[in-house]
């Protein structure tokens, strides 16, 4: 159990490169439909001009050709994540693995006489991938191949040949051993994904008919599951695959919510985004649940600590209203108070299923920087964006009263709440402490994890520093507490520092150091 878990973590770990690029084109999108938005020319004039038009859509069009190829961008970006050495050569064995792959793919469907003609391949589960004739497997395609090359990169990448064999030692070994596997793959799966095709189809449609109240039980499951990082496993398959739903838009068909949305976008011919845009809709409790829990919490600080509270909770309401990052305030009362972080889950399920009763169709998976962003420049009729406020101030009177009754009800120990033997402690000043001063910080953080040869893996994602320690009972909290992280989440042998939204340079201090 303990290994599957583990194993989760880390593949759940690797999707997170290529998902974090997904809404950096999303921001390209949406760019070049301001500049290519003939609505908005009616009141900003100088939108108009031919020119501005015709930059705006080279922008939106060119942007969107990643969504197609989104499964090339898995395969590549998954390896990159999994490899615990030279990432690039494993990023090299993604790419190779996805071209044989798909190509063997072409070759078995050829000989058994399988390749539908152009007018009929989606009525026969087939589409174009890098020019070439394939079984609709969408980014399916990317994750299975990426994990493979992954999994077998850091399996035989260490394997070393003496004489005249050394040549064919570490990545090329690799490579020897996934070309002939990739190639079986694609004969695999030829005969295999039309059965998996048929059952992902009838889950999806489950999940559809389950209406409002799968909505919120899918909300639930993707914030109780942030602690552990297995959150990443439940909102990727609805974003970028079939189970988000399937749309075909301008003349091409796109898989998962956010792929249809981003298409959507940049289509002057579609009048009003899908309702598939529910499953992207986790921004209603970042942008309004967890400030609305934060005043709670200040609301409630005991009077001679309201100050160093607001020094705590004002940032952390800030960083998740603007960019929907939730980990600093959510860790605020994740370890004392956990009760409030069920809840909080709870919350966020309910949010979405108001979302979807009520019909909203606007885009809201991050802060209020992507949203207005993304549908301001819509209008009101693309994206009924008025309608997603209104569901967010409902949530925030909701999280605000459920918050401050449980903390008063049960004398939880928020964030100035604490025990007068105890000290509020303000991460803010910390991080800001561990940011402004390096010197000797990757030493501690590496001190703090066990110790150079207790470190396996070291990664991160927005907030946290994820490593991957051979025992994680010699880990010393205090320490890493002392270097700014706000908690230390143990799950197996992998180890999440939580430190914010600097944590990069705190990867970057262990790297330095190890």
């Amino acid at each position: 159990m303990k290994r599957a878990v583990n194993a989760l973590q880390n593949f759940g770990k690797s999707l997170y490169g290529p998902v974090l690029i997904l809404p950096i084109v999303g921001l390209f999108i949406a760019f070049g439909n301001v500049l290519g938005n003939g609505n908005l020319a009616e009141y900003l004039p100088f939108l108009g001009h031919p020119l501005i038009q015709n930059i705006g859509q080279l922008i939106a069009k060119s942007a969107v050709s990643v969504l197609v190829n989104l499964a090339l961008v898995f395969a590549v970006g998954i390896p990159i994540g999994l490899a615990t050495r030279d990432k690039g050569y494993a990023a090299l064995i993604g790419l190779v693995t996805f071209v044989v792959f798909i190509n063997a793919m072409n070759v078995t469907l050829q000989l058994q006489g399988a390749l539908a003609p152009a007018e009929q391949m989606k009525a026969a589960g087939q589409t174009m991938v890098l020019g070439v004739q394939v079984l609709e497997m969408g980014v399916f395609a990317g994750i299975l191949t990426g994990a493979l090359s992954g999994y077998l990169y850091n399996k035989y990448s260490g394997v070393q040949f003496n004489g005249a064999m050394a040549i064919y030692s570490g990545h090329c070994f690799v490579a020897i051993v996934m070309l002939p596997v990739s190639m079986l793959l694609g004969v695999v799966m030829s005969e295999l994904w039309p059965f998996a095709q048929h059952g992902i189809s009838a889950l999806a449609l489950a999940i559809k008919g389950s209406g409002p109240f799968g909505v919120a039980i899918y909300g639930f499951l993707e914030r109780i599951l942030v602690p552990t990082g297995l959150h990443h496993l439940v909102y990727t398959p609805f974003l970028y695959t079939e189970l988000g739903g399937t749309q075909e838009v301008c003349g091409a068909t796109y898989q998962g919510a956010r792929n249809i949305y981003f298409a959507e976008m940049a289509c002057p011919d579609v009048k009003q985004l899908s309702s598939t845009v529910v499953w992207d809709a986790r921004g209603i409790s970042k942008m309004f649940g967890l400030p609305a829990a934060a005043l709670a919490m200040y609301m409630t600080a005991k009077p001679e600590r309201k100050a160093i509270a607001k020094a705590i909770l004002i940032p952390a309401a800030l960083t998740s209203l603007l960019v929907g990052v939730t980990e600093p305030i959510e860790f605020s009362f994740l370890f004392v108070a956990p009760l409030l972080f069920v809840v909080h889950a709870v919350l966020t399920g309910i949010g979405m299923m108001l979302f979807s009763l009520l019909g909203v169709h606007a885009i809201g998976a991050n802060g209020i920087i992507d949203f207005i962003l993304y549908n301001l420049p819509l209008g009101t009729e693309k994206s009924n964006w008025p309608m997603y406020l209104l569901v967010g101030l409902i949530m925030f009177v909701l999280y605000f009263v459920v918050f401050r009754f449980l903390i008063l009800r049960f004398n939880m120990k928020t964030p100035g709440r604490e025990d007068d033997d105890k000290e509020t402690r303000l991460y803010s000043k910390q991080e800001y402490q561990a940011k402004g001063n390096n010197d000797g910080l990757g030493e501690s953080i590496v001190v703090g994890l066990g110790g150079r040869e207790n470190i396996e893996v070291v990664d991160n994602c927005y907030t946290r520093l994820r490593v991957t320690v051979k025992d994680v009972a010699i880990i010393d909290e205090p320490r890493l507490k002392a270097t700014g992280a706000k908690g230390i989440i143990k799950q197996g042998n992998n180890v999440q520092v939580v430190y914010g939204l600097h944590v990069k340079k705190m990867r970057e201090a262990v790297e330095t150091f190890l």
